[in-house]
């Protein structure tokens, strides 16, 4: 077998022989063809950022794989091979990522104590600056920093168990979960004691995962896990978000009694209706009992909302099939808004068509002199961001924020001015963040870290923007 590669792979990841023997303990097999025999220890200054940069260019170019020769047997033999050694890579790099993580965190509490940044405030905009490294939002930032932190500090077993791929990212995440209730020291025996057990079970799948850490630690400690059930119930909540088509997920999150209660109800009145003959399917039954005993109105009769529609005067009145944003949804077809607006004859529905004019350099700038946003310039910045402007982030948003500080001289207007979900705007004014904003029309926003990373934010394509931004 030979392999073409038109990225060179790292020095020591160019034995030419097919090694798949398991190792000890059953070990997923390592393909020397492709990998070449694993380094013995090295530290991060002998292996070098830029050669790990040169993996990742090298895992992500397709010639590396495709040109494999040999026996259509045979290949398919290494191909599962292949796959079972890379997502054994993946795990080893999730520990590693998690071990970095735990002493950037550490270093940057260090730095803030050292400035004299009080003991309570230690570790803020750590969160974000993870999140930012690995793109993705400051809400699952922190959910990976306080991961890690688990990880290293108080469940060794669980991130050895990651480190040789005997255990996934999620499910070794599923183990921080179930034991977040406990003690530090029951936390220590129930890791040891689920390592283990992963010695001789490395198959679980998440169910069986689950089961076992949450027998583990109702066995070491019954009262926390009692008392976990009770604290989820103040959790209860209902949330809305955009589904396909024109659709939403309304959730609730209910105590077990008061979920099933509700269930059993909307499939009674589904029931009785299908019985006295009404031909709509049992799902429709139930969604329509849901809007009618909430709202107190005839499901097809619409409910007195706001609705944020940006549509073009094309789209709106000349019937193109350019695409509309609703906010807080997402893009729509235009032809979808002009049959609600059409279909809605009822007197006591009102309908408000606020024209919005986009002018060669973008929105029609507005400014004020005060030092907070007016109404109309926040509406605004909601309509021209969308979501939360730091990247990667895409929560709604809370606050119309100056880019640059009104403190600092920031004028306050539209180009001066972002929206950010509430968790971002604290981060913003946290020690050595900072913000700029590029002239143009696009509204670039360059957003700078502690550690002098800079990361851009482009607002999204409006209706009718084409390929602009």
């Amino acid at each position: 077998m030979t392999a073409t590669m038109s990225v060179p792979a790292p020095a020591w990841a160019e034995a030419p022989a097919w090694v798949a023997a398991e190792g000890p303990g059953g070990d997923p097999p390592w393909p020397e063809d492709l990998f070449g025999a694993p380094p013995g220890p090295q530290r991060v200054e002998e292996v070098g950022l830029p050669d790990l940069r040169q993996w990742a260019r090298w895992l992500g170019d397709p010639e590396v794989f495709d040109a494999v020769d040999g026996a259509a047997d045979d290949v398919s033999a290494r191909c599962i091979e292949l796959i079972t050694a890379l997502e054994r890579l993946k795990a080893a790099a999730a520990a590693a990522q998690a071990r970095v993580t735990e002493r950037f965190d550490r270093l940057q509490r260090q730095q803030q104590r050292d400035a004299g940044v009080p003991a309570d405030r230690l570790g803020e905009g750590v969160a974000a600056q993870v999140a930012l490294a690995r793109h993705e939002s400051p809400v699952k930032g922190g959910r990976f920093l306080g991961t890690a932190q688990a990880w290293v500090r108080e469940m060794p077993h669980t991130l050895e168990a990651l480190a040789e791929g005997r255990l996934n990212e999620w499910r070794a995440t599923l183990a921080v979960r179930e034991t977040a209730c406990l003690a530090v020291e029951d936390r220590g025996a129930v890791d040891e004691e689920f390592g283990e057990m992963l010695r001789s079970r490395s198959t679980m799948g998440d169910r069986a995962v689950t089961a076992a850490l949450r027998r583990m630690v109702y066995e070491r400690d019954a009262e926390a896990y009692l008392r976990r059930i009770e604290a989820a119930a103040k959790g209860r909540r209902v949330t809305c978000r955009p589904a396909p088509d024109g659709m939403t997920y309304v959730t609730a999150l209910l105590p077990l009694q008061q979920g099933v209660a509700v269930f059993a109800a909307l499939t009674q009145a589904a029931d009785t209706a299908r019985a006295d003959g009404d031909e709509r399917g049992r799902g429709q039954l139930m969604a329509d009992t849901l809007v009618e005993r909430v709202t107190g109105r005839p499901a097809e009769r619409p409910c007195d909302i706001h609705l944020d529609v940006l549509i073009t005067d094309r789209s709106l009145f000349a019937e193109d099939d350019g695409a509309a944003e609703v906010g807080g949804v997402g893009p729509v077809p235009a032809g979808w808004v002009r049959r609600m607006l059409g279909g809605i004859d009822d007197p006591e529905t009102r309908v408000q068509v606020r024209r919005l004019f986009r002018g060669p350099t973008g929105l029609v700038a507005t400014k004020t002199a005060g030092r907070f946003f007016t109404r109309g310039m926040q509406h605004l910045i909601r309509a021209r961001d969308q979501h939360c402007r730091t990247p990667w982030c895409d929560a709604p948003i809370r606050h119309a924020d100056h880019v640059v500080g009104h403190a600092e001289g920031g004028p306050t207007d539209l180009d001066n001015g972002q929206g950010l979900c509430e968790r971002c705007n604290h981060t913003k004014q946290v020690a050595g963040w900072s913000a700029s904003v590029e002239p143009g029309p696009d509204h670039v926003v360059r957003l700078m870290t502690p550690t002098g990373h800079t990361y851009v934010s482009r607002p999204p394509r409006g209706p009718g923007e084409g390929g602009r931004r």
